[in-house]
């Protein structure tokens, strides 16, 4: 890596931590906690790299990343940040920032878009119509800290001006539908109109027809398409291959597997291909539960301004909800933080409060397999009847127990040493088994074991 990259953090750790590894990596580096003194770097022409933080002592840093721009044309800024939400990534991309990574960020990652951003020559900006603070993420509820979430937001805010269809999958309640109104809301189409279509909305002649007139070359969601019937997947078949240069945006949701379906013969395959340009997977509660308290906090600040009683979770009452499966996800989460607000009095919110409104909410759904909602015990069955099937009449080779717990136990530790970023006490305390039987698991299967670092 060769250039002199200008870091602006008034985070002295981080300012410390990115000099020493952009210098190993062959760069001079010049490191500030003002903006003042970065737009000064900036004005004498140095610096062939900018990376600065959002919120600093005298100023915003996505503010000048226009005057950057102006002053410094191709200059490319990468914008990290501890305000990790969807709008974050948004106006980053809106102020036409080269990326954007949130804190805690991984360090090696930040080198490699750096070494990018370095070696690419971007091209001139172009003008964008800025996102304003009345086009705020309000009430969206699209608060969150994780990886999952952030690799998200980037996405998002990567596809939201472009034409290509969106396919946005997710399970129920995940927000699926409020992601496909934020990718409209925050694009070059946002004064256009945004309408929802289900299959009836395509019945009859004119159907189509009457849908890309309300659409008028705004944003057209087919909300969980997957349950749509043949005749409504034919209908949008045709209606996309008529569509001409004034096309509206086209975007669709789906909690079920496309995929499965298609093979099941439920859903046209021409149809997958033709609503799928990017695909958007939306994360489940469970796979993001470091942003449950956030989300909490999000709901019951909305309830406080709805006119409801101030309430604030106990640790205790938090750790309950943190280890609650949430089948319904962020939608009964929300609904959960409700009626916790309106039934107590108190301002604090115990963990018997929260178990009695769990109480009566359904617990974790049964692992899926297949298709159609085949339970995981079922799939296994599928699959090893085929598997003795497969051997004509005759016994598989002896063994076969230890063969099928390794084919389980296998995967099972990979995929819990990945959501752990490889912290074997954390995946051992996951699994609910000792830290050295992990440990003899990881050696006996050959399982490589990446441990990831974060800067926080």
């Amino acid at each position: 890596m060769d250039g002199t990259v200008l870091v602006a953090d008034d985070d002295r750790t981080i300012r410390t931590v990115l000099t020493q590894a952009l210098t190993r990596a062959g760069c001079k580096v010049h490191a500030t906690s003002s903006l003042v003194t970065l737009m000064r770097w900036v004005d004498e022409g140095k610096g062939d790299l900018v990376i600065s933080d959002v919120i600093m002592p005298d100023g915003n840093g996505l503010d000048q990343i226009p005057r950057i721009a102006e002053t410094r044309p191709g200059l490319p800024v990468i914008v990290i940040s501890a305000q990790n939400t969807i709008m974050t990534a948004i106006q980053a991309a809106e102020a036409d920032a080269y990326d954007y990574l949130p804190k805690p960020f991984d360090l090696p990652d930040l080198m490699k878009r750096a070494a990018r951003a370095l070696e690419v020559k971007r091209r001139a900006p172009t003008p964008r119509a800025t996102v304003t603070e009345e086009t705020g993420d309000g009430d969206l509820p699209l608060v969150g800290r994780t990886p999952a979430m952030q690799s998200l937001y980037r996405l998002v805010a990567r596809v939201m001006n472009t034409a290509l269809p969106v396919l946005i999958s997710g399970e129920s309640g995940t927000g699926k539908s409020l992601i496909a109104k934020a990718i409209h809301d925050f694009s070059d189409r946002r004064t256009l109109p945004f309408i929802v279509v289900s299959a009836s909305d395509l019945e009859g002649a004119d159907g189509p027809s009457s849908v890309l007139g309300r659409a008028r070359g705004g944003s057209i969601l087919f909300d969980e398409v997957g349950d749509f019937p043949a005749e409504a997947q034919a209908r949008i078949v045709r209606m996309l291959d008529s569509l001409g240069d004034s096309a509206p945006r086209i975007m669709s949701t789906s909690q079920v597997d496309l995929k499965g379906k298609i093979d099941e013969g439920g859903f046209r395959e021409d149809l997958f291909y033709r609503l799928g340009g990017v695909t958007i997977a939306v994360p489940s509660l469970r796979e993001r539960v470091d942003d449950i308290p956030l989300l909490a906090d999000h709901f019951l600040a909305r309830s406080e301004r709805d006119g409801l009683p101030l309430r604030r979770l106990s640790q205790p009452a938090l750790d309950l909800v943190r280890t609650y499966s949430w089948p319904g996800n962020v939608r009964q989460l929300e609904n959960a933080i409700r009626r916790l607000v309106v039934t107590g009095s108190e301002e604090e919110i115990t963990r018997q409060e929260v178990e009695t409104v769990l109480g009566n909410q359904p617990t974790m759904e049964p692992l899926k397999g297949g298709g159609d909602g085949e339970k995981l015990n079922a799939s296994v069955a599928r699959h090893l009847r085929r598997y003795f099937d497969l051997h004509g009449g005759v016994l598989p080779p002896p063994g076969l127990y230890q063969r099928i717990l390794k084919e389980v136990e296998m995967p099972l530790i990979e995929i819990a040493l990945d959501a752990t970023g490889g912290n074997q006490a954390k995946c051992a305390d996951l699994l609910g088994i000792n830290r050295n039987t992990l440990r003899k698991k990881i050696t006996d299967l050959d399982i490589r074991v990446t441990r990831r670092r974060k800067l926080m």
